[in-house]
């Protein structure tokens, strides 16, 4: 019977266990975790990032590779799912979807949410959850060319993989108490990321707004 990842509480963390249980089986878990959840798997994904930084801060592991894990098995992933979506089609991922939690209402609503917001979403997609899982296969099935999609990609998965496992890594053995105690860097940190997400939006929401003009 092969092991299961224990229940992770990120309020009351037994990095003990957990630390055992990544240990033993290295760092294919955070590449494989990752992997599979930027097509639409079920796999903890931004939990092993994150578990990964506070572990790699306990010196269990290495940060700069539970990044480059976590960037590279983030691009690979979502390209998996954009050659599902272009190849495979919206009637193959409509009738093996719901098997992912990926049912026609939802696929419709991701869809409708791709096409207010652009492309460019792909970007922050990485922060939203379902929108994560999901918009490789979206943008393979509305044809976006790969070349933008892999641009964008590549830029939602550094920011997404550098914003997580660094905060976990910075706030160490604090993060048990989920980051209680942030320093004034942390605090930068996040505000410079909410700043890029709000002049995002205020671009988009402008960009459309001339459009409609």
């Amino acid at each position: 019977m092969n092991p299961t990842l224990p229940d992770i509480n990120l309020f009351n963390l037994d990095l003990t266990a957990l630390s055992a249980y990544l240990e033993h089986h290295g760092y294919r878990i955070f590449f494989l975790g990752i992997f599979f959840e930027s097509f639409g798997l079920p796999a903890p994904g931004e939990t092993l990032l994150i578990v990964g930084g506070i572990l790699a801060a306990k010196g269990h592991f290495s940060i700069i590779l539970i990044m480059a894990l976590g960037f590279i098995s983030a691009v690979l992933g979502d390209n998996v799912g954009y050659a599902i979506g272009l190849f495979a089609g919206r009637r193959f991922c409509v009738k093996y979807g719901r098997y992912i939690f990926l049912g026609e209402r939802r696929l419709d609503k991701l869809e409708k949410f791709f096409e207010k917001y652009g492309s460019e979403v792909v970007i922050v997609a990485r922060f939203i959850a379902g929108l994560r899982q999901f918009n490789g296969i979206i943008a393979g099935i509305g044809k976006m060319r790969w070349r933008k999609f892999l641009l964008y990609n590549i830029i939602g998965a550094a920011l997404w993989v550098v914003c997580w496992s660094s905060i976990a890594y910075i706030a160490g053995n604090r993060a048990e108490g989920m980051f209680s105690a942030f320093t004034w860097f942390e605090y930068l940190f996040l505000a410079g990321l909410l700043l890029f997400l709000a002049l995002f939006v205020v671009y988009k929401f402008t960009k459309k707004k001339h459009g409609t003009r």
